[in-house]
């Protein structure tokens, strides 16, 4: 009856947002349309996240157009979710009772259902590389109390397909299992060598290096804002604030728990600092990044509302009100407010795959200038080219390109965008240059000759679409 509640609870919050788009789905679902199409990641995809994060995506994204259904009803995309946020929960469940009893089986799981619920939805919603890690990172931690070092290894390799930041996941159990390294090293290897054996006879190995680890690698190193370390420090507190709960509760089990003996705390203490390792790792802070940070965090503080006393157990589960008064509001925002502010892009999106629709023909293929990867769910059109979004062309990464243009490479960009060049879309669509001028797909010289094939055909608030010419003529 309890995890049939929480099902409930977590399907409920999903279906909520069954119209919406969050970033966090964009990419991986348009990446998972284009693989439906017979393309692969990677070799004929633009696609910096790793494999896993689409996997994830492909069944919904193939249930309604199998259906004949418009993705404007993405019901399975958010049921999938609700499972995935199930099974987090579970497993939370599972590590505590074994730890300790299913009364903290109960808080853990609970607790975990909680704030996959009541947090920022862009970052709760969707099943992205933080969240999607979540799951085995906690999994992986478990197997390594278990000393279950090779299965452990292996989930680790699992959240690694997932997040590149399972490699601290891989750090955790090894400390947890030190006398396991070995056997936790050739788990994580042989799960790690089937994904790089499946990439290279695909062809799509040395892309993937490329897409995920070298512009990965330039995204984390150039931070946005002007302070990081003040940044880091203001959204740390902030996320300790509206999850007090389980703060003050780790910080009893911290205490309470382990006594004066270090040898009982200090792989709790690690797993905690390895994590905030993680959360801090790029110096952006996203709230989506803190995912991380709670598999130990809700651990530890299922065992801690179990060490206190009725009174301090009540005080701490009333400072649930604070993000329960801050966030459950979105909901019934999401489900009544069609002007919303937050979902905006979205429905730009959603107006502007409704014009190229109309446009469209049989076989018509699309672009998109910008990053609005979730205009090909919408269209379920095949890409004209290989990317689905225009951070790798123009060097600007999503997460300034509205209000910045200073790329963070040039050569590669330049290069790209000479390949893009060679492409004929049916469809054109500049869903950036009304945001940020400096950055739209007029302005840049080498596309210039290309770009004068494009007629403008229509637009929709912050999206103007262009179809080629030639194929305009050839259907007159």
């Amino acid at each position: 009856m309890f995890f049939a509640a929480l099902f409930a609870l977590l399907a409920a919050s999903r279906l909520c947002h069954v119209r919406i788009l969050w970033e966090g789905d964009a990419l991986p679902l348009a990446a998972a349309e284009q693989m439906l199409h017979g393309k692969t990641i990677y070799r004929d995809i633009w696609y910096d996240k790793p494999p896993l994060v689409a996997a994830f995506h492909l069944l919904p994204a193939g249930l309604l157009p199998a259906a004949g259904v418009p993705f404007t009803a993405g019901w399975p995309l958010r049921m999938a979710d609700a499972l995935y946020a199930l099974l987090a929960c579970s497993i939370a469940y599972g590590f505590a009772c074994e730890l300790w009893s299913v009364r903290e089986g109960v808080w853990a799981a609970g607790l975990m259902g909680f704030f996959l619920i009541f947090d920022f939805p862009a970052s709760a919603i969707p099943v992205g590389s933080d969240l999607l890690m979540l799951a085995p990172h906690l999994a992986a931690v478990w197997l390594a109390w278990k000393r279950r070092p090779f299965w452990c290894g292996a989930m680790a390799g699992v959240a690694f397909w997932a997040s590149p930041k399972a490699l601290l996941v891989l750090a955790v159990c090894a400390l947890w299992d030190i006398g396991g390294v070995l056997s936790i090293a050739a788990g994580f290897a042989a799960v790690c060598a089937a994904g790089v054996v499946w990439l290279a006879a695909a062809g799509a190995l040395g892309p993937y290096w490329d897409e995920v680890w070298r512009w990965g690698r330039l995204y984390a190193g150039s931070p946005f804002v002007a302070d990081p370390v003040r940044n880091g420090i203001v959204r740390t507190a902030s996320w300790a604030g509206f999850h007090a709960t389980v703060v003050a509760a780790a910080g009893v089990f911290l205490w309470k728990s382990a006594g004066s003996q270090w040898n009982a705390r200090w792989k709790w203490l690690a797993w905690l600092a390895i994590s905030l390792a993680g959360v801090a790792a790029g110096m952006r802070f996203f709230p989506r990044y803190y995912f991380v940070l709670l598999p130990a965090v809700v651990t530890m503080a299922s065992r801690g509302l179990a060490l206190m006393g009725k009174r301090s157990v009540l005080a701490a589960l009333l400072l649930l009100l604070i993000p329960l008064a801050r966030f459950a509001p979105a909901y019934w925002t999401a489900l009544t407010d069609p002007a919303w502010r937050d979902t905006a892009m979205d429905r730009d999106s959603r107006a502007a795959a409704a014009l190229t629709l109309q446009l469209a023909r049989p076989g018509d293929t699309l672009f998109v200038w910008g990053y609005r990867p979730e205009i090909f769910a919408y269209t379920q059109m095949p890409a004209g080219t290989m990317y689905l979004d225009s951070q790798a062309l123009t060097g600007v990464p999503a997460d300034r390109h509205l209000t910045q243009s200073e790329p963070v490479e040039r050569v590669e960009a330049a290069r790209r965008r000479v390949a893009l060049a060679e492409t004929r879309p049916a469809f054109v669509l500049d869903g950036l240059g009304l945001y940020n001028p400096r950055l739209a797909i007029g302005q840049f010289a080498d596309l210039r000759d290309w770009f004068a094939q494009y007629r403008e055909v229509a637009r929709s608030g912050q999206t103007v679409i262009y179809e080629l010419r030639s194929r305009t003529a050839a259907g007159k």
